[in-house]
């Protein structure tokens, strides 16, 4: 069966040169935006729970730009007036730029990354003696607090806001020939939905491998994977397997 519809579980992009617009007039395509989980703030008297003092920390690592945002929105529900002095490493440089939202950009007190943790621990490895707070959400890469505790730095893990599921349940009579998904929460949102949904001639493309084990743990099949080494970005993936699928026969 030819792919004429897609349904991406992200918000529309904001970038007019996305690469979904891109694919979708070159193949002819209907691509649909939907996010399948949204993010909550933790209330700051739940907060207070976790017995963090945000104040007892001398640098801040910033994994996304909810990190961000939520840190300080916690600061100011706290009434918490986060020092000059307070040093902020983010996974990308794109991150370290949106913290001027709420601070006055310097570069000798924020550090970046490349884009993975990896490359962000061998800049803190430079601040060896600070001590890290880690806002996070209730869902957090395994390898993030490994790799922490392997290099022996002194953090605590803090979660600041929650991945939830959203209300989909507008899209019960919608169609589509594809779903693409990004995250094992994705296909947890979309049996929560849908519990009785049977993918039929529905393809799924999925990205990264806990999307992959948790599709193929609810008896699914996976149409399209990515990254792979000749599609290493899921458009690619998605266009590679269109194309082959959309030939005229």
């Amino acid at each position: 069966m030819k792919v004429k519809s897609i349904l991406v579980s992200q918000p529309k992009p904001d970038n007019e040169r996305s690469p979904y617009f891109d694919l979708a007039d070159r193949l002819k395509l209907k691509i649909d935006f939907r996010p399948f989980i949204h993010v909550e703030g933790v209330p700051a008297q739940e907060f207070r729970k976790q017995k963090v003092g945000i104040l007892e920390h001398s640098a801040v690592i910033f994994t996304s730009r909810n990190a961000v945002d939520h840190f300080f929105r916690m600061c100011e529900e706290m009434r918490v007036n986060v020092p000059e002095s307070m040093k902020y490493f983010c996974i990308s440089e794109s991150t370290a730029y949106y913290l001027q939202k709420y601070v006055v950009y310097r570069k000798r007190k924020i550090f970046h990354g490349k884009q993975r943790f990896v490359d962000l621990i061998d800049v803190m490895k430079r601040h060896k003696k600070e001590k890290f707070l880690l806002p996070c959400s209730d869902i957090l890469k395994k390898d993030i607090p490994k790799l922490l505790d392997k290099e022996g730095y002194s953090y605590t893990k803090a979660v600041f806001y929650r991945t939830v599921c959203s209300d989909l349940s507008d899209l019960e009579s919608v169609k589509y020939d594809m779903l693409v998904f990004f995250s094992p929460a994705g296909i947890e949102s979309l049996f929560k939905n849908f519990p009785n949904f049977e993918q039929g001639d529905t393809r799924l493309a999925v990205f990264g491998p806990t999307t992959t084990k948790a599709v193929k743990d609810r008896g699914l099949r996976v149409d399209i994977q990515a990254p792979t080494k000749n599609a290493p970005s899921m458009t690619m993936a998605i266009e590679q397997y269109v194309k082959e699928k959309n030939k005229k026969k």
